[in-house]
């Protein structure tokens, strides 16, 4: 499933059946491979821009910092691609850094597109990488915007949205005169527009999932001003039923062609499963943690709860490509710190509570972080501080006061990527992986004991 040029294919296809019709773009896209990190995301640029986005938010194109992002915006996209997130504001003054939203005419009805955002791109991801730009919800900013968009003639108003679904759906029940909400964030497709209602009447809220595995699709009937009905699909690119675009094609090839023996390199064969799914832990990310430990020589490992990356069937080959589909970031340094029992439990919780904590608005998305060397219970249902319990270490109960060597990987830190000897963290993967004799073992994944979630298929 997906694959740039297939997408392109249907996009085509598409537009050429609902003229005018505007393609939006939710984020996460310039980022989380070799040739987007070696290229500064000039690749991906490129390939928006041929795709045809129309209209586009963000969230991990912020980690190429502040420069990089308006440098693509003014140079790249002025005139092609209007960047928009109401929620992004400067420090010193509270100015909007890029557009809240753009009015865009479709078979002459005039439609709004708002911008939202990542709302904790400073907490999730390195602040320094945006040290001027404050984010957020901003709820209150999101309803004066909507009825401004609306007494400028807006028929229909969209939010483009890097939230998650969780915060859609509340966001969706507190503003008013919102038609949809196209959502990122949450890589999972979902089929059908949700409705919420809401003071001023009902809002759909939907998500396609990621990497251009879905194409969300929303047709709007408007009479007298306002949507009186709609039609949603979500769409699955099916590489093998989509014709590649020939053009697009060529583009990837093009973009490829400097890399190409670099990506291709065999690093070893994977004897078994490699995927990252799940809210705990994954194969890959097991590989992961397994290579933190043994290369740096500590006693657990930290990985954190990424989405992305190609998984791989057993006897596959591990190219560099395919490794770095997992570790592709502009902040990948390996760390070794030392950490008490209590730190770890501390980091344990915190994390929990940005996942479980019954407020959307309090969740910051993302899986679980992963562990490695470390086996513990966790209880999703319960408060702040009291989700993870009987942390053990090879069996053995982790002392609060004693300390542990915990290896990890992308620090928020800006301090981290001058430490002394510090390395990408696909050197040590890569070392790991050489060391392995060609054949890298199944991997017994780490999977916490569950508490008080049976039956949940989203859980377990």
């Amino acid at each position: 499933m997906g694959g740039f040029a297939h997408l392109a294919t249907l996009v085509k296809q598409l537009k050429a059946s609902r003229p005018g019709a505007l393609l939006l773009d939710g984020g996460d896209t310039w980022q989380g491979s070799a040739t987007s990190l070696w290229t500064n995301a000039q690749d991906m640029v490129d390939a928006c821009k041929l795709l045809g986005v129309d209209v586009m938010t963000g969230h991990w194109e912020f980690t190429y910092g502040m420069d990089r992002v308006k440098q693509i915006i003014d140079k790249d996209f002025k005139g092609r691609v209007d960047f928009v997130a109401q929620n992004v504001k400067t420090n010193d003054f509270g100015d909007p850094v890029f557009p809240p939203y753009v009015i865009r005419e479709i078979n002459a009805v005039p439609v709004a597109i708002i911008g939202q955002a990542f709302p904790y791109t400073p907490i999730a991801n390195p602040r320094y990488m945006v040290a001027d730009w404050s984010f957020g919800i901003q709820d209150d900013n999101l309803q004066k915007m909507v009825d401004e968009a609306r007494a400028k003639g807006a028929q229909v108003v969209v939010v483009l949205s890097h939230n998650g679904m969780d915060v859609d759906l509340k966001m969706a029940s507190r503003v008013r005169g919102i038609d949809a909400i196209f959502g990122g964030h949450t890589h999972d497709g979902v089929p059908l527009a949700v409705p919420v209602k809401n003071a001023g009447g009902t809002t759909l809220v939907t998500n396609a999932g990621s990497n251009s595995k879905f194409l969300g699709v929303m047709d709007f009937q408007v009479k007298d001003g306002k949507v009186t009905d709609f039609r949603y699909k979500l769409l699955p690119i099916f590489a093998n039923q989509l014709q590649a675009d020939p053009e697009m094609d060529a583009l990837i090839s093009k973009v490829r062609a400097p890399f190409e023996s670099k990506l291709a390199e065999k690093l070893a064969v994977s004897d078994g499963l490699l995927y990252r799914r799940g809210n705990f832990n994954g194969s890959w990310d097991q590989l992961i943690c397994d290579a933190l430990i043994e290369v740096q020589g500590a006693d657990l490992a930290f990985s954190p709860g990424f989405r992305w990356g190609t998984s791989l069937l057993p006897g596959d080959t591990i190219t560099r490509e395919l490794l770095m589909d997992q570790l592709a970031i502009t902040y990948p340094y390996a760390t070794l710190n030392p950490m008490s029992g209590e730190t770890i439990k501390t980091v344990l919780e915190d994390v929990a509570d940005n996942l479980f904590n019954p407020d959307p608005y309090y969740q910051q998305g993302g899986d679980m972080v992963r562990v490695g060397g470390l086996s513990y219970t966790c209880t999703p249902n319960e408060k702040m501080g009291s989700r993870i319990s009987d942390m053990r270490l090879q069996g053995k109960p982790i002392e609060a006061g004693k300390t542990y060597k915990v290896a990890g990987w992308a620090p928020v830190a800006e301090e981290a990527k001058s430490a002394p000897g510090v390395k990408p963290v696909w050197d040590v993967v890569e070392t790991w992986l050489k060391s392995q004799g060609g054949r890298v073992k199944p991997r017994r994944i780490n999977t916490p004991r569950l508490v008080g979630v049976a039956g949940n298929p989203g859980m377990v």
